[in-house]
């Protein structure tokens, strides 16, 4: 238990110090209704896949979710979460260090832009899309079903502590009636007893979304070869979430293999999402934002301030651009 707490401190310690200035204090959003964002990452079991417009060089991603044809989902959202959100995202406005998209701190670009070249133009359509593809493509579905749901469970007890964290009663008590039904009588999660019960699984809350409820800004921005993007606050909670069994009784290999399965389903749903992704004049920009934004939608339970547009010609000139392409 001391471990823990000790854990936690030390997140909270390292995500605050790393703010940029201008994130010291976020804006309240939680009353600010969303007239259209990204789409929330949802949760995994058999009815709807999770994923996220981020780096699509990389085989792991959390960003926004957009299922392509032929890949079955597998994980039921609230209904809160359960329409696509239109994105409003714009490029990094020039000089004084300031973004378009609250939350967003890049201090290293330029090594960010790099690895997303490298993910893009190399890691991505030669090594993760061809492997996710062919993962799903050749995979029986009953087996990709049972690995699907069984990796999904491991998360529940997680995100029942963080629902309660959060102030969510109902979705904590939801997780852990999940939990211990599809372990009980689901084979160990193999099986999603659950949602075949009307349990239906809510969107997973990690540690990165409870510090965000409670003003811890994202830190600094960093994109990692395969892996994608991260920041700082998501780093410091995934340590915290990994804390928790039966995630803690996993062993390093294991680990890796239940981030490689879902990176790989993850990232053949995002198929639908390349031509997005290729009509943006900046790509990076447009990964970064999305990712963020989709971190922001998290963190406040579903409602975001977005940034003022102050008039219409700069959007035209997006779309001009767009155009160009």
């Amino acid at each position: 238990m001391k471990k823990h707490l000790l854990a936690i401190a030390i997140s909270l310690t390292l995500t605050a110090c790393a703010q940029s200035p201008d994130e010291q204090t976020l804006p309240d959003t939680t009353n600010i209704e969303q007239p259209g964002s990204l789409a929330e990452q949802g949760a995994v079991d058999l009815d709807a896949v999770d994923t996220d417009v981020v780096d699509p060089g990389a085989v792991a991603t959390e960003s926004v979710t957009a299922p392509a044809d032929g890949i079955d989902e597998f994980g039921d959202y609230d209904d809160e979460y359960d329409e696509d959100l239109a994105a409003v995202l714009e490029e990094v406005e020039q000089g004084g260090g300031e973004y378009s998209v609250p939350g967003v701190y890049d201090p290293f670009e330029g090594f960010n832009r790099a690895m997303w070249n490298l993910n893009y133009d190399y890691l991505d359509p030669y090594l993760a899309r061809p492997i996710s593809l062919a993962y799903v493509d050749y995979t029986p579905s009953f087996i990709r079903t049972g690995i699907r749901n069984f990796l999904a469970n491991l998360d529940e007890p997680a995100s029942m502590v963080n629902s309660a964290l959060m102030l969510n009663g109902e979705e904590a008590v939801r997780h852990f009636n999940r939990f211990w039904i599809n372990s009980t009588f689901g084979l160990l999660g193999l099986i999603d007893i659950a949602s075949a019960a009307d349990i239906r699984k809510p969107v997973d809350k990690q540690f990165g979304d409870t510090l965000g409820k409670y003003g811890v800004a994202n830190g600094p921005y960093f994109m990692f070869p395969v892996y994608g993007p991260l920041t700082l606050r998501e780093g410091a909670g995934d340590f915290v979430d990994g804390l928790y069994l039966p995630l803690s009784a996993l062993n390093f290999w294991q680990s890796l293999g239940k981030w490689a399965f879902e990176g790989m389903e993850d990232r053949a749903a995002l198929v639908k999402q390349e031509a997005i992704l290729k009509d943006s004049p900046d790509a990076y920009i447009f990964t970064r934002d999305a990712y963020i934004q989709n971190k922001n939608f998290r963190a406040s339970g579903g409602n975001v301030e977005l940034p003022e547009q102050q008039d219409d010609a700069y959007l035209d000139d997006f779309m001009d651009e767009i155009d160009e392409y």
